[in-house]
C-alpha cells in the first residue's frame, strides 16, 4: 500500500493558521492541527509571507516616528528584508542543535512549524497594538500597549516550545532567549547596514 500524498498547500495553511489561533488562546491541542513532518515544517515558511504585510508595516510606522532610514527608504526595505530573511531562516538552523541536545530532535519539525504559525499570531497582535500609537495614543499608553504585545508574544513562543517539544519551562525559556539573540544580533546587522 502506497503513502498518503500530504494534503494541499490550502488546507494545510488553513490548518495551520487555526492551530497558532488555538495556540495563541492557550489551547495546546491546537498542534494537532499543525503538521508534524519535515515537510510540514518547511510548508510553514509560507508563514514569513503571510506575516510579510505586518512586517513592512511595523517597519513604515517605526519610520514615520522617526523621519525614516537613513540611507533612504529603498535602501532600508532593501536591509529589512535581509534582515527578515535571515531571521526566519536563522532561528530554524540555531534551534534544531538546541532541541537536539535537550533530546528533543525528533519533535523539531512539528516545533518549528508550530512556531512559524505562531509568528502570523504574533504579528497581527503586534501591529493591532501599534497603530493607535500611529494614530495619536498618548505615550504611557501606547507604551504600555507595547510592552503588552512584547510579553504576550515571549509567553506565546514560550508556550509553543514547551508544549511541541514537551520540554519544561526552563529548557522552553532557553529557545524564547535564543529567538531574542538572534533578533537584536540581526537587528545590529540590518542596523548597521541602513547607516542607523
Amino acid at each position: 500500500m502506497s503513502p498518503l500524498p500530504p494534503p494541499p498547500l490550502r488546507l494545510v495553511i488553513q490548518a495551520g493558521l487555526r492551530g497558532a489561533f488555538m495556540l495563541a488562546r492557550g489551547q495546546a491541542h491546537g498542534l494537532m492541527l499543525v503538521e508534524d513532518t519535515a515537510l510540514g515544517a518547511r510548508r510553514s515558511f509560507w508563514a514569513a509571507a503571510i506575516c510579510l504585510p505586518g512586517f513592512l508595516a511595523l517597519r513604515l510606522l517605526a519610520w514615520s516616528a522617526t523621519g525614516g532610514p537613513p540611507r533612504g527608504v529603498v535602501f532600508g526595505l532593501a536591509a529589512e528584508f535581509i534582515g527578515y530573511a535571515i531571521a526566519w531562516v536563522g532561528f530554524a538552523l540555531a534551534s534544531l542543535p538546541l532541541a537536539q541536545a535537550a533530546g528533543r530532535g525528533k519533535e523539531w519539525a512539528h516545533f518549528l512549524a508550530a512556531w512559524n504559525w505562531g509568528n502570523v499570531v504574533q504579528y497581527t497582535v503586534l501591529v493591532a497594538l501599534t497603530l493607535p500609537a500611529a494614530l495619536g495614543l498618548p505615550d504611557v499608553l501606547a507604551y504600555g500597549l507595547g510592552l503588552a504585545a512584547f510579553g504576550y508574544a515571549l509567553w506565546l513562543e514560550w508556550f509553543i516550545a514547551r508544549q511541541a517539544l514537551r520540554v519544561s519551562g526552563g529548557r522552553a525559556a532557553v529557545f524564547v532567549l535564543l529567538d531574542l539573540l538572534l533578533g537584536v544580533f540581526i537587528g545590529g546587522f540590518v542596523g548597521k547596514l541602513t547607516g542607523g
